[in-house]
């Protein structure tokens, strides 16, 4: 028996019942139909993505994920086999979903085999250390498996160049709920910084020597920062997987984009959905299953209505976001005018005080020269007086004695006899 699932919203797509022929297609799965009381899934094209119903592509949000973790001395080596799928994890149907995998950066003595280079992690790690780390992002069902490889690829080469010795795995599993795949990755690296300086197994791993580098271990990379700085370190991160994400959308014609924000600050109203895995889908019923997907599709609709709106003003993100992004900007313009105005008034001031300097300066110096000539000229007139009453002075002095020259003297008497008569 079949019969129609109701329909949320008249602007949904739908299937012809007679035909089942796509009258639109969505991203978001949604049930429509139940066959027999079983849900019956919307197919999906595969390779079309976002579509209209004009068969044209539109800009969507593909899925964004991203978590960072920390693993302890001794689980880095059964890690690193259970990404690529090795051991244990090599058998059964469950870990068949193995994409791709790869590893890179490892020395010398772990080049043919990364796992050598984890079983020395967990044996000489310090107790309370940390093996490695691991990036684990969701690939875009967009993209081909030769495409996320590069993706991936692409990622690790930014974020750990050639300084940590890392190990990555695509895995494809089947979605619980919806049934497609989803592709992500794992990312395994090792916070031990590469500096040129051949170690063995056992010194690597050892603390790092700040004055010798060659008789310790090689540096950690979170070495010495604070958890405000890790936490920002964090939040680039997750920036940066978004832009190369979109960079590699874009590079091969896939209108999807995905935002590293919260809901909150994408200015969408609506809270995250929590994950259920798949034991809470299998403990879930067919029809909380078709509830939970209608709504998916609803809330899909409405932010996709939200951007479609939004793209109008601001192609970068909704409406909130871009009245945002116009505050920010009138903001950021604003200081920027108050910080050209205070650096021409600061340059205005200074060529001022240049100027009232200048002038400053040569009416110091006329009135020194003034004052020097003046100082002078009393200097000279003091000179010119002393010099003459020094001469009054002799003249009169000559004048004393010339008289007392000219003037006869008394007359002698002579002592003998005067023979004069």
């Amino acid at each position: 028996m079949l019969r129609q699932w109701p329909i949320l919203a008249e602007n949904f797509g739908v299937i012809d019942v007679v035909s089942f022929r796509i009258i639109e297609i969505r991203r978001t799965y949604t049930f429509l139909l139940r066959r027999n009381g079983a849900p019956c899934r919307e197919p999906k094209i595969k390779g079309q993505g976002n579509v209209n119903s004009n068969g044209e592509k539109t800009k969507g949000m593909a899925s964004y994920h991203l978590t960072a973790k920390i693993g302890a001395k001794g689980k880095a080596t059964a890690h690193a086999a259970y990404i690529s799928r090795e051991g244990k994890y090599s058998d059964g149907k469950r870990y068949e979903d193995l994409e791709a995998k790869g590893s890179g950066n490892m020395p010398k003595w772990a080049e043919q085999n990364a796992a050598h280079f984890w079983n020395a992690a967990d044996e000489h790690e310090r107790a309370n250390g940390s093996a490695y780390r691991e990036i684990e992002v969701a690939l875009p069902r967009e993209l081909t498996p030769d495409q996320r490889r590069a993706l991936v690829e692409d990622f690790v080469r930014q974020e750990l160049g050639d300084q940590h010795a890392y190990q990555w795995a695509i895995h494809t599993p089947k979605a619980a709920l919806e049934g497609g795949e989803q592709p992500h990755a794992h990312i395994m690296y090792s916070e031990r910084r590469l500096d040129g300086i051949e170690r063995d197994p056992g010194q690597l791993f050892k603390r790092y020597n700040a004055k010798n580098p060659e008789r310790g271990g090689a540096q950690k990379a979170s070495g010495g920062k604070a958890r405000g700085e890790m936490k920002d370190d964090l939040l680039l991160t997750r920036q940066r997987w978004a832009d190369v994400q979109n960079a590699h959308l874009e590079r091969h014609g896939h209108a999807a984009r995905v935002d590293h924000r919260s809901l909150t600050e994408q200015g969408i109203e609506r809270a995250p959905e929590k994950h259920l895995g798949g034991a809470g889908v299998r403990a879930m019923g067919d029809r909380d299953i078709s509830i939970l997907l209608e709504r998916r599709a609803a809330e899909g609709e409405h932010e996709r209505a939200q951007r479609s709106v939004s793209g109008l003003i601001d192609l970068s993100g909704d409406l909130s976001a871009a009245k945002a992004e116009r505050t920010r900007q009138q903001e950021v313009a604003r200081q920027a005018d108050a910080a050209r105005q205070m650096a021409q008034a600061k340059q205005e001031l200074s060529a001022g005080a240049a100027i009232f300097r200048a002038q400053f300066m040569a009416e110091r110096a006329a009135k020194i020269e003034v004052d020097r000539r003046a100082e002078l000229a009393r200097e000279a007139l003091e000179f010119r007086q002393a010099e003459a009453r020094r001469k009054a002075g002799l003249a009169s002095i000559v004048q004393e004695q010339q008289p007392q020259a000219t003037r006869p003297g008394p007359k002698k008497e002579k002592d003998g006899p005067d023979f004069s008569r």
